[in-house]
């Protein structure tokens, strides 16, 4: 149970929850009008697709799916471990992530689906990256799971139970920021189209470079390693 945040894990989840929502809004609203980061929703329009034996749909949506699985692949394969640590290769992630969002960029400026594609991988990338604290399970590119948790929180609190304060603000800040997120995208889209995508590629680049900062200033890292000695 979460007693306490360190800063760096509530503002970190809370930017790249507002991002998530932004890439995912500009992804609904442009020309593929499929999400990138609900994997549950496209799942079922890819079982729709299988029902209505409709190839197209059935190759884009699959390609979907498996882009954001590829994403999470990516994360494992860099980061390595689920639980949040500072000092692990997050800021690789984040920088990987912004190339995607900015070749996925490029590809939407040609009408390219595989744009599509690469905003989804970057979603899966992110939503993998960002796994457990102190056994609480922490998403940042959906709200399904966490609204079911806040819910049960909520109604344990109302119980009488204890819960875990620190945590379920937690949730509500990444869910206010997603909703944020969506809605500044969904306000950028109409105003410069897929030009919307830069606010979560600035936002990823700035969380790479300060979470670097952060982790160069450990004591392990700042302090040279002493060589043995040879044994007399």
């Amino acid at each position: 149970m979460i007693t306490r945040l360190p800063k760096w894990i509530l503002w970190g989840g809370a930017v790249l929850a507002f991002s998530a929502g932004c890439v995912n809004t500009a992804a609904l609203m442009g020309f593929t009008n499929l999400s990138v980061s609900h994997v549950t929703g496209n799942v079922s329009l890819f079982s729709a697709a299988i029902a209505h034996l409709d190839g197209r749909s059935i190759l884009c949506i699959g390609a979907l799916l498996l882009s954001f699985l590829a994403g999470a692949i990516l994360s494992g394969f860099v980061i390595g471990q689920r639980s949040l640590k500072l000092g692990r290769r997050y800021g690789s992630a984040l920088y990987i992530e912004a190339a995607l969002l900015l070749i996925s960029y490029w590809l939407y400026q040609q009408h390219d689906y595989l744009g599509q594609l690469a905003a989804a991988m970057a979603c899966g990338l992110q939503n993998a990256m960002v796994a457990t604290y102190s056994g609480a399970v922490i998403r940042t590119t959906h709200l399904t799971g966490l609204t079911s948790d806040m819910g049960a929180a909520i109604g344990n609190w109302l119980a009488g139970r204890r819960i875990s304060k620190p945590t379920l603000g937690f949730q509500a800040i990444i869910w206010y920021c997603f909703c944020g997120g969506g809605a500044v995208g969904a306000f950028l889209y109409a105003k410069v189209g897929y030009g919307a995508l830069f606010v979560p590629i600035s936002i990823v680049l700035s969380a790479a470079f300060f979470y670097n900062y952060m982790s160069d200033r450990l004591p392990e890292k700042r302090q040279p390693r002493q060589k043995k000695r040879p044994s007399a």
